[in-house]
C-alpha cells in the first residue's frame, strides 16, 4: 500500500494555519472569559459531544493541573444524575463547532435554569449556543481536513489553542509557580525534576535534626540525637547556629576503631568534617543528585539562606523519587 504524504503534509498545514488565524478569538470576549473564570469561586465545567467533548476534556486536564479546579460533564448524562455536579458558583464552558446539537441545545437550557454563566467555544456565532451564552469565543466555521470534510480535525485542533490559551493565561495571572506544579504533578516525570529539596529531605519543619552544637562531646552528640529517626550523619552547628560540618557513621566508625582512649569525650569540632558539601532548602533535589554523585557522599545538610541547618538530605531519598541528575 502507497499512502498520500503530500496530503498527510497538507492536513498539518491546513491545521497550523487555522490555528494560526484563530488568534483573532483573542479579544474583549476572550478577556470576559477569563475573567468570569479567575473570579469562579467554583469549578470550571467543560461539557461537549463527540470529538469536541473529548477536546473539553482535555482542556478540562490542562486547567485542573495548572492551578483552576475543573472537571468534564457529558451532555448525555448530565440529564441523568450528573447534573448534581453542579453548582452555582461554577462555570460552564461548552464546546460546539456548529452550536445545534441536540444535546447541547438540552444543556444550555439546564444551565440557564440554574441562572450559571455559559462560556461558548463554537465556530457560529449565530447559532443557538453562541446566542444563548454569556460569553461567545467564535473562531469561525472551519472546513475539516478530512476527505470527505466530516470528521472533527481543524476545528477540534482550534478548539484545543483556544483552551490552551484560557488555561495557561489564568495560569500566568494566579502566579502559579514551580513549587504548585509539582504539588499537581508529584508523580510525573517532570514533577520529579522540578521537586525541590525541602519537599524530598528526611526531615520535615518541626521535627527534631540530627544536629550538635561544636563545643559538644561525642558522648553528648550521641545523647542529643539518640531519638532523631533515620539518620547516617549528624550535623554540627557553630556558636553562630550557622552549618560548620558534618559527623557521618564512617567518621565514628574510624574514631572507634582508632582505639583513642576516652574517644566519647572527644569534641566533635575534632571528628566532624569542616566545610562540608551543603545545599539550599529551595534547590532542586536534582541539584542534589548532582553533588551525591560528584563527591561520592550519602547525606547532604540542608540549609536555609542564613546556612543554618534545616534538614538532612540522604542519597536514598533521591533514589525513591527517581530524581534524574
Amino acid at each position: 500500500m502507497k499512502f498520500d504524504l503530500d496530503y498527510a503534509r497538507s492536513v498539518i498545514e491546513l491545521e497550523a494555519s487555522a490555528v494560526k488565524d484563530v488568534v483573532n478569538v483573542i479579544d474583549e470576549q476572550f478577556s470576559k472569559a477569563l475573567e468570569l473564570m479567575y473570579q469562579c469561586s467554583g469549578s470550571v465545567i467543560l461539557s461537549g459531544i463527540g470529538k469536541a467533548g473529548l477536546i473539553g476534556q482535555k482542556i478540562s486536564a490542562t486547567l485542573a493541573s495548572t492551578g483552576t479546579p475543573s472537571h468534564f460533564l457529558h451532555p448525555a448524562e448530565a440529564v441523568h444524575g450528573d447534573l448534581g455536579r453542579l453548582r452555582e458558583d461554577d462555570i460552564v464552558i461548552v464546546l460546539s463547532h456548529g452550536g445545534e446539537t441536540d444535546e447541547i441545545i438540552r444543556l444550555i437550557n439546564l444551565v440557564k435554569q440554574r441562572q450559571i454563566k455559559l462560556i461558548a467555544i463554537t465556530g457560529d456565532d449565530d447559532s443557538t449556543l453562541a446566542v444563548h451564552s454569556d460569553v461567545a469565543l467564535c473562531m469561525g466555521k472551519q472546513d475539516e481536513a478530512c476527505p470527505l470534510g466530516a470528521a472533527p480535525t481543524v476545528s477540534t485542533t482550534c478548539m484545543l489553542a483556544i483552551g490552551d490559551a484560557l488555561a495557561l493565561c489564568l495560569m500566568k495571572a494566579r502566579e502559579f509557580g514551580v513549587e504548585d506544579y509539582v504539588q499537581f504533578h508529584p508523580g510525573g516525570s517532570l514533577g520529579r525534576k522540578l521537586m525541590t529539596v525541602e519537599q524530598s529531605m528526611i526531615f520535615r519543619p518541626g521535627e527534631k535534626l540530627a544536629i550538635a552544637d561544636i563545643n559538644d562531646t561525642i558522648e553528648q552528640m550521641l545523647d542529643k540525637t539518640s531519638e532523631v529517626k533515620r539518620h547516617g550523619a549528624v550535623m554540627v552547628a557553630g556558636a553562630d547556629g550557622k552549618l560548620a560540618g558534618i559527623i557521618t557513621d564512617a567518621d565514628l566508625r574510624r574514631l572507634v576503631s582508632s582505639d583513642k582512649a576516652d574517644a566519647l569525650k572527644c569534641k566533635v569540632s575534632e571528628v566532624m568534617t569542616p566545610g562540608c558539601k551543603r545545599i539550599n532548602a529551595s534547590a532542586l533535589a536534582a541539584e542534589a543528585t548532582a553533588i551525591f554523585h560528584k563527591y561520592r557522599i550519602d547525606e547532604l545538610p540542608v540549609v536555609d539562606d542564613q546556612d543554618k541547618p534545616v534538614g538532612l538530605i540522604d542519597v536514598q531519598d533521591i533514589l525513591m523519587i527517581k530524581v534524574v541528575g
